[in-house]
C-alpha cells in the first residue's frame, strides 16, 4: 500500500494510519447499515411506515446523544475514552439483533446500539483535528478513507447479499463494531484542554446567537433532511425498478467514488473559495441531484450522473462544514460545536427526512425526491439572505 499525502509528513502527523484505519472501519459499518438494512427490516415483514420509522431511530438519538458527549468530553478532557467506551457499548448492545424480529424489539435494540454508537464521530472528528495541528486544512486526505471503506462495504455486500441473503447483515455489522472498538485501542491521545463549565456555556450561548452560526446550522438541518428519501428508500426504489442488489450496490459506491475524488483536493477548492461558497453550491447542486433522481429514475446513466453529485451533497458540504464549525466555536469548545452540527444535521435532520418518508411514501412514491429538492434550495437562500455567504471563515 502506498502511502498516503499526510504519512509523507511524518512529522505533522504521524497517526496517519491509526485515524484513517478507525473512519475506513466506521465508515464501512455505515456502508453496510444504510444502503442494506431497510432491506433487512422488508425481510423481517415491516411495513414502509415501520421501516421508515425504524431507520429514523439512529437519527433520533443522534439528536441527543452527541451533544451529552461532547459536552463531556470538552468539560473532562478525556475525549479518547469517551470514543473507546462508546464503541465498546455499542458493540455489546448490538448483540441481540440476532434473535430480535418484533417492531418495538427492533426499535429498543436501535436505541440503545445507536445512543452509544452516536457518541463517536463528532468526538472523532475533534481528535483528528487536534492530531493535524496546523495541517487541519489536510483534514480531508484522512477522511477519504472513510469513503473508501463505504465503498468496500457495497460493493463487497452487494454482491454477497444477492448470493447468501440479507440474513448476512446483522453477522457483518456486529463484527464490524467490535473491529472498531479493537481500532480504538490504537488510537492516539489528542491534545485538549478543561475549561471551567460557566466559562464554556457562556461562550457556547455567545456563539450561537450569531446569525452565521445558526443559519449554518439550520441549512445542515434542511441539508440533511433532504436527504431522507435518498438514505431510507432509494434502494428499494431501484430493486422495485429491477435493478440486482449488486448494481444498487455500485450506484452507491459510484457516489461514495465521486466523494473520495472530490477529498483529494478539497484542500485546494477551499484555499481558492470561501467556506460559505462551497456550503452554498453544495446545497444547490443537491437540488439538482434530487430532481435527476426523481426525473430519471428508469435510466441508469442519469442516475450514475446524480450519483455523481454525492461529491457535493455529501463530500464538500461536510468536509466544509467541519472547517466552519472548528473555525467558529474554537478549540475549547470544539467537541459540542461538532456535536451540535452532528445532532442537527445527520441527527435531526435525517430523522426528520426519514420519518417522513416512511409516512409519504406510499402515497408520494418517487415525488418525495422532487421535495427534497425544494427543501435543498430553501437552504441554499438561507445562506445567500441571510448573509452567511459573506462572512469570512478566518
Amino acid at each position: 500500500m502506498t502511502p498516503g499525502p499526510l504519512a509523507e509528513r511524518a512529522s505533522p502527523l504521524p497517526y496517519y494510519w491509526r485515524l484513517s484505519g478507525f473512519y475506513f472501519f466506521y465508515f464501512g459499518l455505515l456502508g453496510t447499515l444504510v444502503p442494506y438494512w431497510s432491506l433487512y427490516l422488508k425481510q423481517l415483514g415491516f411495513s414502509a411506515v415501520g421501516i421508515g420509522a425504524l431507520m429514523a431511530i439512529p437519527q433520533l438519538t443522534k439528536i441527543g446523544a452527541p451533544n451529552l458527549w461532547g459536552w463531556l468530553a470538552d468539560r473532562s478532557g478525556k475525549r479518547l475514552r469517551i470514543i473507546r467506551a462508546g464503541n465498546l457499548l455499542a458493540a455489546i448492545a448490538f448483540l441481540p439483533v440476532f434473535w430480535v424480529d418484533s417492531f418495538w424489539g427492533m426499535a429498543a435494540l436501535l436505541v440503545s446500539f445507536s445512543f452509544f454508537w452516536n457518541a463517536v464521530l463528532a468526538q472523532f472528528e475533534v481528535l483528528t483535528l487536534q492530531s493535524l495541528g496546523d495541517q487541519a486544512h489536510r483534514y480531508s486526505h484522512v477522511r477519504l478513507w472513510g469513503s473508501v471503506g463505504f465503498i468496500v462495504a457495497v460493493l463487497v455486500l452487494g454482491e454477497a447479499l444477492d448470493r447468501l441473503g440479507t440474513g448476512l447483515l446483522p453477522w457483518v455489522l456486529s463484527g464490524l463494531l467490535w473491529l472498531l472498538w479493537f481500532g480504538t485501542l490504537t488510537l492516539p491521545q489528542g491534545q485538549g484542554r478543561r475549561r471551567p463549565l460557566s466559562e464554556a456555556t457562556d461562550s457556547l450561548w455567545v456563539i450561537l446567537s450569531r446569525p452565521p452560526v445558526w443559519l449554518f446550522l439550520l441549512a445542515s438541518f434542511l441539508m440533511q433532511m433532504s436527504h431522507g428519501p435518498y438514505y431510507t428508500f432509494y434502494s428499494i426504489y431501484l430493486e422495485g425498478m429491477g435493478f440486482s442488489k449488486f448494481l444498487v450496490g455500485l450506484l452507491w459506491a459510484l457516489g461514495v467514488v465521486a466523494e473520495v475524488g472530490l477529498f483529494l483536493f478539497m484542500h485546494r477548492l477551499m484555499q481558492r473559495f470561501s467556506i460559505p461558497w462551497i456550503l452554498t453550491g453544495s446545497l444547490l447542486l443537491a437540488a439538482l441531484r434530487w430532481l435527476l433522481i426523481g426525473v430519471a429514475g428508469d435510466s441508469l446513466w442519469w442516475l450514475a450522473a446524480a450519483q455523481l453529485l454525492h461529491a457535493a451533497t455529501f463530500g464538500s458540504f461536510h468536509a466544509a462544514s467541519i472547517a466552519w464549525v472548528h473555525r467558529q466555536f474554537g478549540e475549547a469548545l470544539a467537541g459540542q460545536g461538532q456535536a451540535l452540527y452532528s445532532s442537527l444535521g445527520f441527527g435531526a435532520g435525517w430523522a426528520a427526512g426519514a420519518g417522513l418518508s416512511g409516512l409519504l411514501w406510499q402515497q408520494w412514491g418517487v415525488s418525495l425526491f422532487f421535495a427534497a429538492s425544494a427543501l435543498a434550495l430553501v437552504a441554499a437562500g438561507l445562506l445567500v439572505v441571510g448573509g452567511v455567504v459573506n462572512e469570512k471563515a478566518e
